[in-house]
């Protein structure tokens, strides 16, 4: 049964005319989460359950090379990994830094394997995957620059579609994304 959030999700993609296909079955569901070594969080799931958005930007979970979809899953430890490597990201909590680059990025990954997976919405927007909440914030991640884009799936819809959002000032974020919050707010990693 698919909760009001992603109900609303899709009236929204509706108005944007975003096209819409119909949303994954059981079995298609099972197959990409074994595939990839994931589950989609609760919104996440109702949404793809409801409509599949498909187009530019949009992860079509049915068609898409398991190459690409592979590429947008790994982004944001990518990214991260980058900044480990080129810019100075090293979180406090992971201890000293080695100075050998490829003991650091061995030991960054080993890390961020702990961290919440994240799974492409749109473009580099993402949710995390399961275990989440309902109404988890949705993430806009490029490297170690990660903002909030949505306090939840429709705050985000409506500030991605340009349908009338509330100013950025007055999101309201109810739940965090263990560790990749923490960068939203945390220039010098000294949260993480």
């Amino acid at each position: 049964m698919a909760t009001t959030l992603a109900t609303r999700a899709v009236a929204l993609l509706r108005e944007a005319d975003v096209p819409l296909e119909d949303g994954l079955d059981s079995d298609e569901f099972r197959a990409v989460q074994r595939r990839f070594g994931f589950e989609f969080g609760p919104d996440h799931a109702d949404l793809l359950r409801l409509a599949l958005p498909v187009g530019d930007g949009w992860p079509d979970w049915r068609r898409d090379a398991e190459s690409d979809l592979r590429k947008r899953l790994a982004w944001p430890v990518e990214g991260a990994v980058h900044d480990v490597l080129h810019n100075g990201f090293w979180p406090a909590s992971w201890g000293p830094r080695p100075l050998d680059d490829e003991v650091a990025e061995k030991r960054a990954r080993e890390q961020l394997s702990r961290w919440p997976k994240l799974v492409p919405v749109y473009g580099h927007r993402y949710l995390p995957a399961a275990p989440s909440v309902s109404g988890a914030p949705v993430l806009s991640v490029y490297q170690t620059d990660v903002i909030y884009y949505g306090a939840d799936l429709v705050d985000y819809l409506r500030r991605e579609l340009q349908l009338d959002p509330a100013p950025r000032e007055e999101m309201k974020i109810a739940h965090q994304v263990p560790r990749w919050s923490a960068l939203t707010s945390a220039p010098e990693n000294d949260e993480l």
